[in-house]
C-alpha cells in the first residue's frame, strides 16, 4: 500500500525536507533493512538515523534493496557525543556514510551539544566542512537549548537549517519553535509520541474517534499542524503505514486548543543541558 506523500518544506538553504519521516531508534540492526524497505514502500521518502543507533549499515541495506532511486530519498543521521571536535567529527562521518553505503547524507546533526564537553562549535565547524564539500547537503542540530544555538550562531558562518528536539503535547517546546522560526530554522520532533507513553489519554482517545483515526495519528496531525518535521517509529508494519495516513483530514481550532492542555514540561529524555 503506498500512501499519498509528505509535504514537502524548505529548509534555510533552499533544500527540500519531507515533513514526515520514519525514525528507526532502537531498531536492530538486522531488522532495520526490512523496517526501511517497508516504510519506502508505504511511501516514506525521509529515514532519520544516528551513530548511536547502531543500525546505519542497515537503514542503508534497506535503501539500497528498494525500488526507490536514492536521490528520492532524505537520509539524516548524527555525530554522537563520544566524537565531537573537528577531525574527530570528520572521522565519524566518514564512519556513518561508510556503513550507509552512501555518497552523501542529506542532513546530518550534531545528535547532543554536550555542553560539559564544550566542544559543539568546534564540531559545527566540521559540519561547515562536511556542507561545503558537499558530503552533507544541509547541516543542523539537535536538543540544542535556545543559548545553544545563539553561541552556536554567534561563533559559525552557517545557520542550522534544522533543530531535532524532544516535542510532543506534554513537551510543546513553544519557546524553542518560536526562536528558531525566527531564524529561519526547522524544527523536528522526535520521540513525537512521548515514547507511545500518550497513547491511551482520554482527551487524545475522544479527538481520535471524532476524526474516525488513531490516537498516533491526531498526535502526529498536531505535528503537522504546528509545522514541525516528524519522525515517528516503528517496526510494525500496519504501524508504519498507519503513522503515514495522516493527510487527509485536519485538526480544527478546538482541537489544538484541547490539546494544549496536556502540556506538562514532562520530557521521556534528558534535558541537553544535562547531557555529557
Amino acid at each position: 500500500m503506498t500512501l499519498a506523500p509528505s509535504p514537502i518544506l524548505t529548509l534555510n538553504d533552499g533544500r527540500g525536507i519531507p515533513q514526515l519521516g520514519l525514525g528507526v531508534y532502537k531498531v536492530p540492526e538486522p531488522e532495520a533493512a526490512e523496517v526501511v524497505r517497508t516504510a519506502l514502500t508505504a511511501g516514506y521518502r525521509h529515514l532519520d538515523t544516528a551513530a548511536l543507533y547502531e543500525n546505519e549499515a542497515g537503514v542503508g541495506r534497506g535503501l539500497a534493496e528498494s525500488e526507490v532511486a536514492r536521490d528520492d530519498v532524505f537520509v539524516t543521521t548524527k555525530v554522537w557525543n563520544d566524537r565531537h571536535g573537528f577531525d574527530e567529527t570528520l572521522r565519524a562521518f566518514d564512519e556513518s556514510i561508510g556503513k550507509l553505503g552512501l555518497d552523501y547524507v542529506d542532513l546530518y546533526l550534531i545528535h547532543w551539544p554536550a555542553p560539559r564537553q564544550d566542544r559543539y562549535v568546534e564540531t559545527y565547524r566540521a559540519l561547515e566542512r562536511l556542507r561545503s564539500d558537499g558530503r552533507a547537503r544541509s547541516i543542523g542540530v539537535s536538543n540544542f537549548h535556545i543559548h545553544h544555538l545563539e553561541r552556536l550562531m554567534g561563533e559559525t558562518d552557517v545557520v542550522p537549517a534544522l533543530n531535532q528536539v524532544e516535542l510532543h503535547p506534554w513537551l510543546p517546546q513553544t519557546a524553542v519553535r518560536e526562536f528558531d522560526a525566527a531564524h529561519g530554522i526547522l524544527t523536528e520532533a522526535w520521540s513525537p509520541l512521548a515514547r507511545g507513553r500518550m497513547l491511551g489519554n482520554e482527551l487524545l482517545a475522544g479527538l481520535a474517534a471524532k476524526h474516525g483515526k488513531s490516537e498516533a495519528q491526531i498526535v502526529i496531525r498536531w505535528h503537522i499542524e504546528l509545522g514541525n518535521v516528524v519522525i515517528p517509529k516503528s517496526m510494525t508494519p500496519s504501524r508504519i503505514v498507519e503513522n503515514l495516513d495522516v493527510f487527509d483530514f485536519s485538526l480544527d481550532a478546538d482541537d489544538l486548543a484541547a490539546i494544549a492542555t496536556l502540556e506538562s514540561g514532562e520530557r521521556t529524555g534528558r534535558d541537553p543541558d544535562d547531557a555529557d
